[in-house]
């Protein structure tokens, strides 16, 4: 039996023999390929000539001193280029991971914060740190919290107060929900809106189990109030877009109605309070980057932002 030293290896193809195919591919002659690995010309002829030997076929045509890629040279030139783009990412993403502002993170949250909420907490992290690249994933209920469990992503934003397994939770400020009026609606011209004022009016709801339409619909049950409920839709969205439309008045998140806010739809405040709470979502397995840390305070100056806006506003009308 053969001892260890005496056992032969075949010999195989080489990164470094794929690394010289590519480079005479790029420059079109062994002298430039030479020169662009910092290798002599003879080096680059010996691995083709390896690499044509290992492959069992031949790569390039050799005619009056140039070497002329074939057509099967033609199609590994094709697999070479996509590794090669992978790999250019590869060492892209490791040479950004030294630099604080090229960081990742991920954030998933509920369709209505990414429209109403995100866009102000992200501007203000660039404008006090840098760009940072986030990447924005929204869902809604039982997935967010399988989701954030699962370890996904860095941040979950939700409406929802419990910590689902395996995450911590942070509260942002509470902000009480308010009216959306089409503009010249007659209740328009009052300050403050009470709950017989939504009598016989064409209300635009959230859908039916959603925990604030149940809140909504506790309070004018409790004040004996009838409203016209003609419509109703899961996003708060397509709530403000259907007043805005004259199809009716609504109560939604303060968020919503701010982003939402334009000529023809105004805001009022209500003499009942329908507290809003958005949640942050942090998963405990996950490591942490300083980049979260920012996101974090911002969203929490975001919400102060909003919240003291709508105080103004509702002050100047």
């Amino acid at each position: 039996m053969p001892s260890h030293s005496q056992t032969s290896h075949p010999e195989r193809i080489s990164h470094r023999h794929i690394e010289v195919f590519r480079a005479l591919m790029l420059t079109g002659s062994a002298t430039s390929a030479a020169q662009m690995l910092f290798t002599s010309q003879p080096t680059i002829s010996r691995e083709i000539a390896r690499l044509e030997q290992l492959l069992g076929y031949a790569l390039f045509e050799r005619s009056q001193g140039r070497l002329r890629p074939n057509a099967r040279a033609l199609r590994l030139w094709e697999e070479v280029q996509r590794s090669w783009e992978g790999l250019d990412r590869v060492v892209e993403h490791a040479m950004a991971l030294a630099q604080p502002h090229q960081a990742s993170i991920s954030v998933l949250c509920m369709p209505a914060l990414s429209h109403a909420l995100l866009p102000g907490a992200l501007e203000r992290m660039q404008r006090a740190h840098g760009e940072v690249a986030v990447s924005v994933t929204t869902q809604d209920g039982p997935l967010l919290q399988e989701w954030m469990t699962a370890q996904r992503f860095d941040l979950g934003l939700t409406e929802i107060a419990e910590a689902p397994p395996g995450t911590r939770i942070l509260h942002l400020p509470a902000m009480d929900e308010v009216a959306v009026l089409p503009a010249g609606h007659a209740l328009a011209r009052k300050e403050v809106l009470v709950p017989q004022d939504f009598a016989a009016q064409p209300f635009i709801s959230l859908a039916r189990d959603d925990p604030y339409r149940q809140k909504m619909d506790a309070v004018f049950a409790g004040a004996g109030v009838q409203r016209r409920m003609l419509l109703e839709t899961m996003s708060a969205v397509a709530v403000c877009a259907m007043v805005q439309h004259g199809l009716g008045v609504a109560i939604v998140n303060p968020l919503t109605a701010h982003a939402c806010a334009n000529a023809a739809m105004v805001v009022r405040p209500l003499s009942f309070s329908i507290p809003f709470q958005v949640h942050m979502l942090q998963p405990l397995h996950r490591p942490v980057v300083q980049e979260m840390d920012w996101l974090v305070q911002a969203l929490q100056l975001e919400v102060q932002a909003q919240s003291q806006a709508l105080r103004q506003a509702a002050k100047s009308q």
